[in-house]
C-alpha cells in the first residue's frame, strides 16, 4: 500500500460568524450509520471564494489526471446529535475499538467537538494536515475528515488512502506553516475489525493538542446537540491527480519527499552510506506491516544503499499482518531471534503502527531506550549534524532511566524531566530550552519536529556507528553497537532498567491499586525501611511546566531509595480498552564489573519488593506481565 499526503485550501466568507453553523452531515460507510437521517441547506459557490484541496500520494504509476465535477450549488447538511459517553481526549487522542468509532455519529461528534473547541484564529484562512498509519477504518474516516474540513480550513493535506507517519505529520505541519492536523492511529495497538482505531490532533509546530484543547473536546462531547459537514463526493485518495467540485479541489501528491528532505538536513548521508555500503556491515529494519513501510525503501533503500531484502515487512497492511505492532522484546520476537541468532546481522531496529517508536538491537545485544536517548545525546554533537552546535537541553519522561540525566550533567546542559506525553517536550522545544528527549516506552526524538520520530532514532544510531567506523578499513574489527553502549557506561555508569506491563486489567482493580499506593506513601517519611532499602522519598509525581506555569498532577507514584534506587507505577492511557498497569524498576551501579550483569537478576530484589509493596496480584489477579522491557 502507497502512502500519501494531501493538501486543501478554501476561502470562506462563512467563516466570518460561527463556523459551527455552516458544516452538515454525511452518508453511510459501508452501510453503517454514522450518521442518522439528514437536512439540508444550500449554499451557491457565489457566495464562497475559490477553494483548493491536494491530496497527496506516492509510489503510483499513473500519470496525474485532472476530474471536473459540474459548478452546482453546494449543500451543507446538518444533523441533531447528542452526547456520547467515553470521548475523553487523553495525551494520545481518541482510542477505542473500532467497532466503538463506526458507530452512529461517534467519530462525527468528536470531529465537530474539536473544531467547536478551536478559536478561530487557529483555523481562519489556515491549512490541515490529516495523516494514519494505513489501519483499519482510516479509508472511511479519511472522508468524515475531508468533508468537515472544506468549512474549517483554507486548505488541508491529506494522506493516501488516509496512511502518512506521525512524525512525517509533525514535519509536513512545520514546513508548509499549517495551523493543526489530524492523525488517525492507535500507535502501537494491534489493527483489523476487532481491534484498535484512534485520532488526535496535533497543533501548529506539529505538537500533541495541549490540555487547554483537549479538555475543551472533552467539555463540548458532553454538550453537543448538532453536527455540521459538507456534502461533497467521497474523495478518491488512492489516485495521483486532481479532482475538482466546482471551485474545490483535491491533488494527490508525494508523501515521502517533505520527512526526506528533512532527514537529509538533519543526518550526513553520506557519511551512513559509507557505513551500510561496506560488505562487513550488515543492516535489518522491520517496518512491523506499519507506515514506516511506505518510507523504508526511499529512506533506507534508495537513498542510503541498503539491499531491498534489509527491509522485513515492508508493505503496510491494515491489520499489520495480523501482528502487534509494538516494536519491543515481545512483538517484535522475529527481529530479536534475527540478531540473537547464528550469523546475525550488525544492526537492527524496527518501529511501529505509526512510525513514532523504534527499538534499537546489535548481534546479540539489546539497547534499552533510556539508554539510547542518552547514548544519541552523548553523541550527538560528533556524529549529527543537525547538532553541530551542541544540544540545547535535554529531557526525559519521568519512568525513563536516570541515564540521560548523567548525560546533561557531564555536558553542562539543561535538563528536564517531565511527565510521559510529548507534549510535554514539545512546550520546551517551542521555548527552545530543548534538543533531544526521550521515553522508555521507545519513543526518541529531538526538535527537529514536535512528535518522537522511530526512523530519526533509527538514522541517529547509524550515524553514531558510521563515525566511529569511518576511518576503519576493510578486514578491521568494526565498532559494534555493544562496544558503543558499554563505552557509555564505563564513561556514566549503568542505570539498570526494567518495565513490567500488565495490559488490559479490569479498571477498577487497577485505579484501586492506584489509590492504595498513594494512601501508602502519603504516610511514608524519609528512612522508612523497605525490605533492605532505606526510602529517601515518596510522591504522586507533580509537574510545573517552565514556560507556561501549567501543572500537571498525578503523573506516577514514585519510591525512591536512598541509594538512588527507584519503583514507579502508573497506570498507561494508551490502550483502547481496560487499563494497562506499568511498574518501573531501576538501580544506578557504577561498577563497571557488574555491568555486564542481566537486568532481570540484577533487579530481582527490587522487582520483588515492587510486586510486594503493590499487591499487584491482589488487586488484578494477575500472575505475570504481559510485556516485560
Amino acid at each position: 500500500m502507497e502512502s500519501a499526503i494531501a493538501l486543501t485550501r478554501f476561502y470562506h466568507p462563512l467563516l466570518t460568524g460561527s463556523y459551527s453553523h455552516h458544516l452538515r452531515s454525511l452518508s453511510l460507510f459501508n452501510s453503517t450509520p454514522i450518521f442518522p437521517k439528514l437536512s439540508s441547506v444550500k449554499y451557491p459557490f457565489a457566495t464562497i471564494s475559490p477553494a483548493r484541496f491536494i491530496v497527496t500520494a506516492s509510489s503510483s504509476p499513473l500519470s496525474p489526471s485532472t476530474t471536473v465535477a459540474e459548478s452546482q450549488g453546494l449543500e451543507i447538511k446538518s444533523v441533531p446529535t447528542k452526547p456520547i459517553e467515553g470521548q475523553k481526549t487523553g495525551t494520545s487522542g481518541l482510542r477505542k475499538k473500532v467497532k466503538v468509532f463506526m458507530q452512529e455519529n461517534y467519530l462525527a461528534n468528536w470531529i465537530q467537538a474539536l473544531f467547536n473547541s478551536l478559536p478561530p484564529e487557529d483555523f481562519k484562512n489556515g491549512l490541515l494536515v490529516l495523516g494514519g498509519d494505513g489501519r483499519y477504518f482510516n479509508k472511511e474516516a479519511s472522508q468524515v475528515v475531508v468533508k468537515f474540513s472544506y468549512i474549517i480550513y483554507d486548505e488541508s493535506l491529506f494522506g493516501r488512502d488516509g496512511i502518512m507517519s506521525t512524525p512525517a505529520v509533525s514535519a509536513v505541519i512545520r514546513k508548509r506553516e499549517a495551523n493543526g492536523g489530524f492523525i488517525m492511529s492507535a500507535s502501537h495497538n494491534p489493527g483489523g475489525p476487532d481491534y484498535d482505531w484512534g485520532i488526535k490532533f496535533n497543533y501548529s509546530s506539529g505538537q500533541p493538542a495541549p490540555e487547554s484543547i483537549t479538555d475543551k473536546i472533552y467539555g463540548n462531547t458532553l454538550s453537543i446537540s448538532e453536527i455540521k459537514i459538507a456534502d461533497i463526493p467521497d474523495v478518491d485518495l488512492s489516485q495521483l491527480g486532481v479532482t475538482k467540485y466546482g471551485n474545490f479541489s483535491v491533488e494527490v501528491v508525494d508523501p515521502v519527499a517533505d520527512y526526506l528532505e528533512l532527514m537529509e538536513n538533519v543526518f550526513d548521508f553520506s557519511l551512513i552510506r559509507s557505513l551500510i555500503s561496506r560488505p562487513d556491515f550488515r543492516f535489518t529494519f522491520d517496518a512491523m506491516h506499519a507506515v514506516t513501510g511506505a518510507y523504508a525503501k526511499p529512506i533506507f533503500v534508495d537513498k542510503l544503499g541498503a539491499s531491498l531484502e534489509s527491509i522485513a515487512n515492508g508493505e503496510p497492511l491494515e491489520d499489520f499482518g495480523h501482528g502487534h505492532p509494538d516494536p519491543n522484546l515481545t512483538y517484535a520476537k522475529d527481529l530479536v531471534n534475527i540478531l540473537y541468532g547464528e550469523n546475525g546481522p550488525d544492526f537492527g531496529a524496527a518501529s511501529d503502527g505509526d512510525g513514532d517508536r523504534n527499538m534499537i538491537l546489535g548481534r546479540r545485544f539489546f539497547v534499552t531506550p533510556s539508554d539510547s536517548v542518552a547514548i544519541i545525546a552523548a553523541n550527538a554533537q560528533d556524529a549529527i549534524p543537525y547538532f553541530q552546535s551542541g544540544p540545547k537541553g535535554l529531557a526525559r519522561s519521568m519512568p525513563t532511566s536516570g541515564s540521560l540525566d548523567r548525560v546533561a550533567q557531564k555536558l553542562n546542559l539543561p535538563f528536564y524531566e517531565v511527565p510521559t506525553g510529548w507534549k510535554f517536550f514539545s512546550n520546551l522545544m517551542d521555548a527552545g530550552k530543548l534538543s533531544i528527549c526521550g521515553e522508555e516506552s521507545f519513543g526518541t526524538g529531538s526538535d527537529h519536529i514536535r512528535e518522537k520520530d522511530g526512523i530519526w532514532a533509527v538514522l541517529a544510531w547509524l550515524s553514531i556507528l558510521a563515525n566511529r567506523n569511518k576511518d576503519k578499513r576493510s578486514g578491521e574489527k568494526l565498532v559494534s553497537v555493544a562496544d558503543v553502549v558499554t563505552e557509555h557506561w564505563a564513561t556514566y555508569g549503568r542505570n539498570f532498567f526494567s518495565r513490567y506491563d500488565y495490559e488490559e486489567c479490569e479498571s477498577e482493580g487497577a485505579n484501586k491499586m492506584i489509590e492504595y499506593l498513594r494512601d501508602l506513601i502519603s504516610k511514608s517519611k524519609a528512612g522508612d525501611k523497605f525490605g533492605s532499602y532505606v526510602l529517601d522519598f515518596a510522591d504522586d509525581f507533580t509537574y510545573t511546566d517552565p514556560v507556561d506555569e501549567s501543572v500537571a498532577s498525578k503523573q506516577g507514584v514514585r519510591v525512591v531509595f536512598s541509594d538512588g534506587s527507584r519503583i514507579i507505577f502508573r497506570l498507561s492511557g494508551t490502550g483502547s480498552a481496560g487499563a494497562t498497569v506499568r511498574i518501573y524498576i531501576e538501580q544506578f551501579e557504577l561498577d563497571v564489573s557488574k555491568h555486564d550483569m542481566d537486568a532481570q537478576i540484577a533487579l530481582k530484589p527490587l522487582i520483588d519488593l515492587a510486586l510486594s509493596v503493590s499487591k499487584l496480584k491482589d488487586f488484578t489477579g494477575r500472575e505475570k506481565p504481559t510485556v516485560i522491557t
